[in-house]
């Protein structure tokens, strides 16, 4: 899931991530990769299956539904919401509940989905022309994604992947999206610190052995820059807070023992919580409590069009390989 360059996620998995008492350290360090390794196949399974949903005059609330329904069928958790943003929209768009949208015939649809296996992600995206015009876009994030992963190893900085990304979005005619990023993964936090640019900035961070990245490079024929909007349905939780509101402490309860530090949607929390009016007073009283992180939908210059492209990638002993492939 995007991210903006100035955005991070507060909160570590400490405290939160299964007990593994009588395991070593190898051992535990073995059962995260395999915990990461399983949510991202699961991952680029729901991803494969997903593609069929992407049409003219499909919901958008039955496509985010059907793939997180994809998620849990796999035997595995949604890292975070569905994102489905057309045209402009770059990032952070998830049907609200009760959203009555539908794919245009036109539409230009970034679909951004992940799985997870005790906190361990994987995080995906791709984008589906409808109109059938913008075919060089969506090449050029996708070889943009290539031409970074192609150089990533162990000892590379990350602006030699951002400049291959940058490189490769200009060159075929189109802008890097300059404050959106690919980002380090760890457990419970799918945005742990360390971002990978879409246009090259001085970033002095050598890949490791055994770093786990999205590369999420995006394309856009705008200003090739995202602002927020005003539509905000995904939040996350970055610390505790007192409140008044005994619904308020009900949420804030729900949201630590269901997600923890990983985004989450606002119609999740309805299955739970059935007073719309009580729940979205109690969001708002943590978002001013500054328990939540909003998510806005991140947007382009109007009219224009954005294509999104990303891969989970492991950083091995000479090599990187995609997890998500």
């Amino acid at each position: 899931m995007a991210i903006d360059i100035d955005t991070q996620d507060a909160a570590s998995d400490e405290g939160h991530a299964h007990s593994h008492e009588n395991m070593s350290p190898e051992e535990e360090y073995a059962h995260m990769m395999d915990s990461f390794k399983k949510a991202c196949s699961a991952t680029a399974q729901v991803r494969e299956e997903s593609k069929s949903l992407i049409m003219p005059g499909e919901s958008l609330l039955d496509i985010a539904e059907s793939i997180e329904k994809f998620i849990s069928d796999a035997g595995v958790k949604a890292a975070f919401p569905a994102n489905i943003s057309i045209n402009n929209a770059a990032a952070h768009f998830t049907p609200e509940i009760g959203c009555e949208l539908l794919l245009g015939e036109k539409d230009v649809v970034k679909v951004d989905l992940g799985a997870q296996l005790e906190g361990c992600c994987g995080d995906t995206a791709y984008t589906v022309d409808l109109s059938g015009e913008w075919g060089k876009m969506l090449e050029c994030t996708q070889a943009a994604v290539e031409a970074a992963v192609s150089i990533a190893k162990p000892g590379v900085k990350i602006e030699a992947l951002s400049e291959a990304i940058e490189n490769t979005i200009k060159a075929a005619g189109f802008k890097p999206i300059e404050n959106l990023c690919g980002h380090k993964i760890e457990p419970y936090a799918l945005h742990a610190g360390i971002d990978i640019p879409n246009i090259k900035t001085s970033n002095p961070y050598e890949l490791q052995e055994g770093d786990i990245f999205a590369i999420e490079p995006f394309a856009s024929n705008g200003s090739g820059h995202v602002k927020d909007g005003t539509q905000v349905e995904i939040f996350s939780l970055v610390s505790g807070a007192r409140v008044r509101m005994r619904q308020s402490r009900q949420l804030i309860s729900h949201i630590a023992n269901e997600y923890f530090t990983l985004p989450f949607a606002e119609r999740w929390l309805s299955r739970n919580f059935k007073s719309r009016l009580l729940l979205s007073s109690g969001l708002k009283e943590l978002l001013n409590a500054g328990a939540l992180r909003p998510y806005p939908v991140l947007l382009d210059s109007p009219g224009s069009i954005v294509a999104q492209h990303e891969h989970t990638m492991l950083i091995e002993h000479d090599s990187a390989v995609l997890l998500t492939k």
